[in-house]
């Protein structure tokens, strides 16, 4: 299957999963009173007035900034921790044990930590955000660096390659598939942990304080349509910039 067929299909199953999740929602709020479920169409009606307030738009790039620097961080050290616990026998074991126990805790158990020690402002957010996404990541890599061929590496050795340059030359290009898979799956994470995070610090405008606010205030139509605006951001930025990314660093398998 060629890359454009490919992104169609997955495209138009997003599409076809939109319909059906709103058809449901509809469906509900037929046999439940406006108060509790306020039909689609209120809340795109809703939307449309948000679309035209400032007060959204600084929510959404308070948002995407956290998101932006929290992710990225998580990528940077993913990568490198990865790299070197998958290539280092001495810590690959502990490392690698340590990850796994500490990606068990939600990430936003470490919001009233990060609160204590940061006080209320961006960073506690991005500090969470960063966790949610950063051991998915280094998990992927190290378990994808155990798995590169001996003969490559042997090869490279034999050669005169140095540590630095078997990282870059024969393990990173090795593990970018899995890398760019755990980056997707990093994503989730860290998109779930800036919303939580955001919901519970609430010390200025951004998707997961909106949300908790309109809740805060029994607002339904308000929670339906940033609920709404959430999920739909989270599908737009998966299907749109990290499977542009993904296509375009491992064409030669949409071939």
């Amino acid at each position: 299957m060629s890359a454009q067929a490919s992104g169609v299909r997955s495209k138009s199953a997003y599409l076809v999963a939109i319909v059906i999740i709103l058809f449901f929602w509809q469906v509900a709020a037929w046999f439940l009173p406006d108060f509790l479920m306020p039909n689609v169409p209120a809340a795109f009606v809703r939307l449309w007035q948000e679309l035209n307030s400032s007060e959204f738009y600084e929510g959404l790039a308070n948002s995407m900034s956290r998101l932006g620097i929290g992710y990225g961080l998580a990528l940077l050290f993913g990568i490198v921790l990865g790299l070197l616990g998958g290539t280092l026998n001495a810590v690959r074991s502990p490392l690698k044990a340590a990850i796994i126990i500490l990606q068990s805790i939600p990430s936003i158990a470490w919001v009233p930590l990060f609160l204590i020690l940061m006080g209320f402002g961006n960073l506690p957010i991005i500090v969470v955000v960063a966790i949610g996404a950063f051991f998915p990541t280094a998990l992927s890599v190290m378990n994808a660096t155990e798995s590169v061929e001996k003969v490559h590496i042997s090869a490279a050795r034999v050669m005169g390659a140095s540590r630095s340059q078997l990282l870059r030359r024969v393990y990173f290009p090795a593990v970018t598939p899995e890398l760019i898979t755990g980056a997707q799956l990093a994503f989730g994470n860290a998109w779930r942990a800036l919303i939580s995070a955001e919901m519970i610090v609430g010390f200025s405008a951004g998707l997961g304080r909106s949300l908790a606010y309109s809740g805060e205030i029994a607002d339904m139509t308000g929670v339906m349509t940033n609920i709404l605006v959430i999920a739909v951001l989270a599908a737009v930025i998966d299907q749109v910039i990290l499977e542009s990314i993904k296509h375009r660093l491992l064409r030669y398998q949409y071939l």
